[in-house]
Order: structure tokens, then sequence, then C-alpha cells
């Protein structure tokens, strides 16, 4: 029996063998279908469903269950705006030689390029921080585990929280990022790790065939 103090793990409902293969199929066929979109348009997502997606996110696995993370939605048209301009800032550099030639031959099937519109089309925009000092209750200051690590599931789930309710999501990742700090209004100690670009896809929307090519099973996977 475990020394710390603890509740009963509450069963999940008995299914078999069967239904929990099925289960795990038809995950994989309604998640497969995530892409990730460029072409957003202006219509408003409700404030209730990026709520929940986030809400989801936030009982992701974290080290010592400290949650690690903060999640800044920017609806702020002048907020979107001065994230896009600093973040354009980054990419001409990125683009015109910071990256090298051979990230930027990788990046070439994408159409990718310092452009980034979407940044202020979309409605929201979800800025992910990861926090260094924090800990589980409010103004402790205590260190933080696997931050890099936590983060990184918690985001995993908002993006399938937001592709259940059938939203467009893009992952954005201007280098650096610490612009986002004074935009966003977070501590020092909080590192941004990413932008969720979130909405609704424009009606001619495209998607590279590129990004359509996954590795198949036997190259992401093996068993010992």
């Amino acid at each position: 029996m475990p020394l710390h103090e603890s509740i009963p793990w509450i069963a999940y409902p008995g299914k078999s063998d069967d239904e929990r293969i099925a289960a795990a199929q038809a995950f994989y066929e309604e998640i497969k279908t995530r892409r990730s979109c460029r072409y957003f348009g202006t219509e408003p997502v409700p404030r209730d469903v990026i709520e929940a997606a986030i809400l989801a996110a936030g009982t992701a696995p974290s080290g010592a269950n400290h949650q690690p993370w903060h999640f800044a939605v920017v609806t702020s048209p002048d907020l979107k705006k001065k994230i896009r301009s600093a973040a354009e800032e980054e990419e001409r550099v990125f683009y015109a030689g910071k990256a090298g030639k051979e990230w930027i031959e990788a990046l070439a099937p994408l159409g990718t390029d310092e452009n980034k519109a979407y940044l202020e089309d979309a409605p929201a925009l979800i800025v992910i921080f990861g926090q260094r000092k924090g800990g589980l209750y409010p103004g402790e200051t205590r260190q933080n585990y696997y931050v890099h690590e936590s983060v990184g599931i918690a985001t995993g789930f908002l993006l399938a929280g937001l592709h259940a309710a059938r939203l467009a999501t893009l992952t954005h990742t201007p280098n650096p990022m610490s612009f986002l700090n004074a935009i966003c209004d977070r501590p020092k100690n909080e590192k941004p790790v990413m932008i969720i670009v979130v909405g609704h896809p424009l009606p001619e929307a495209t998607i590279p065939t590129h990004a359509m090519i996954k590795k198949p099973l036997d190259q992401i996977s093996s068993w010992l």
C-alpha cells in the first residue's frame, strides 16, 4: 500500500480486447485528419471552446505534478498585430541566412516564407509558456521538473482538443521568441515554447502534398 495520501483508482469502463482495438483505431482515424492550416478566416471562435481545450491540456502528466505551463490566449487585434510584426522580423533574418541552406531546403516543399499573415487573420493565438519556477499552488516559487517534456505533452492534448472541436490549427515557433513575454505580459522566468494559431480555415485553404507524407508504423516503432 502507498505511504502517501491517495484515493482509489477509478477503473475504466470494461471493454473487450476487440472493443479496445476498435477504439484505438477510431482515434487514429480521427486524429490523422488534423492538418496544419496557414489560411485562416476571421470568424471568431467561442471562448468556451478554447477554454475547454486548455482544461484538457491541463490534465496532461507533468514532472512532480507541478503543471509547468501557461496558455496566453491572444484575441486582441492590436496584440496579434504586434506578434505578427515581431515574428516576421525574426523570420526575415531566418530566411535570409540564419537558418542555413539545409534547413531552408527542408522547408521548401511546404512553401513557407517570412510572411505570417495568419498570425493576424486567425481569431485566436494561444501562446504557450513553460515555467521554470512555480509549483502546484499559487505563489510558490519551487523548481519545476521536466518542463520541456511536460509542456510538449500538454501541447499535444491541446491540439487534439481543438481538433475534436473541428477547429483548424497551426504550430508556429519563431526563433527567438522572447518578445512574446512582453507582449503577453508574462514573467521572465517563463519561456515561450510555441504559438498555436486557432480558427476556421478559408474555403480556398490548401495543404502542401509534402505534409501528407507520414512515416509508416515500421519506421516509427519497434517491439523488443
